[in-house]
């Protein structure tokens, strides 16, 4: 879990997310609504993707790179996210959860 306790709604709320076969670490990402939120992610074994329809994104890791997302988390509730690109036999299990706490 990623918890930025200091940053406060005014503040970019930054999570180092790593994809790899078939997770995301870390796997749960915790933040608070009305925050920026800024993922650092990097694709460490194959091309990767993430995808988090609540929020309208779905952004390409290639492999060996690293991708910044932001947004806002502009409601509160708990999201799924997924990997949208093909990486192999448990591409189906590669999955998250972001939790937007009011």
């Amino acid at each position: 879990m990623a918890k930025d306790a200091g940053t406060g709604v005014q503040g970019v709320h930054e999570i180092r997310v790593t994809l790899r076969k078939y997770e995301f670490t870390p796997r749960l990402l915790r933040v608070r609504k009305g925050e920026q939120i800024k993922l650092v992610m990097a694709a460490a074994d194959h091309d990767h993707g993430f995808k988090l329809d609540d929020f309208n994104i779905n952004q390409k890791i290639p492999n060996g790179t690293t991708v910044v997302v932001q947004f806002t988390a502009n409601k509160a509730g708990t999201f799924q996210f997924r990997c949208s690109s093909v990486c192999g036999l448990g591409h189906r299990n590669m999955k998250g959860t972001l939790v937007v706490e009011e």
